[in-house]
């Protein structure tokens, strides 16, 4: 179950991630653990986050592998060390809906707005490369936190595209 889809502006947002390449299906036992391992680094360094975990999709193919990154937003940049880097959300419009089930009938939820989006004419920020999709941001944020909410079927995440042209 999803929301509408539609297009919102977002400003630049400072960030601190820990990119990984991983396959389909390694993507749901590699990736979510880094989540906690950023929520620790930031603990480390005397930081708190300023909204949700994510994961940021850089490089896409389905059938090889994927790059991403599973990071958080902070208030200010921060410096990164070897493990976790530093960057900032691009700011924009983004194409963006809001999932509510569990995470793998994400797929379907991302088909839906990417459908969505041609169907408006709109321009993904993304290029095709030897490697696959590589995309400017593409994003889930996870605004459930399943210690608070341990039926999955109830946890909500948003999904949000970028669009090209900014």
């Amino acid at each position: 179950m999803w929301s509408e889809p539609t297009v919102v502006e977002r400003k630049p947002q400072p960030y601190v991630a820990i990119k990984v390449l991983a396959t389909m299906e390694e993507l749901g036992r590699v990736v979510p653990p880094l989540n906690g391992e950023v929520f620790g680094w930031l603990a480390d360094h005397g930081a708190q986050p300023s909204g949700p975990p994510f994961w940021k999709y850089n490089v896409i193919d389905m059938e090889r592998q994927l790059e991403l990154e599973a990071g958080v937003a902070v208030e200010q940049s921060l410096a990164g060390d070897g493990r976790v880097l530093a960057g900032t959300l691009p700011g924009g419009s983004y194409a963006t809906l809001v999932h509510t089930g569990p995470p793998d009938q994400l797929i379907a939820a991302t088909g839906a707005l990417l459908d969505w989006g041609k169907a408006q004419g709109l321009t993904w920020d993304r290029y095709d490369g030897a490697e696959g999709e590589h995309w400017g941001a593409r994003l889930e944020f996870y605004l459930t936190d399943p210690a608070d909410e341990p039926d999955i079927n109830n946890w909500v995440t948003e999904l949000a595209f970028r669009l090209a042209g900014e």
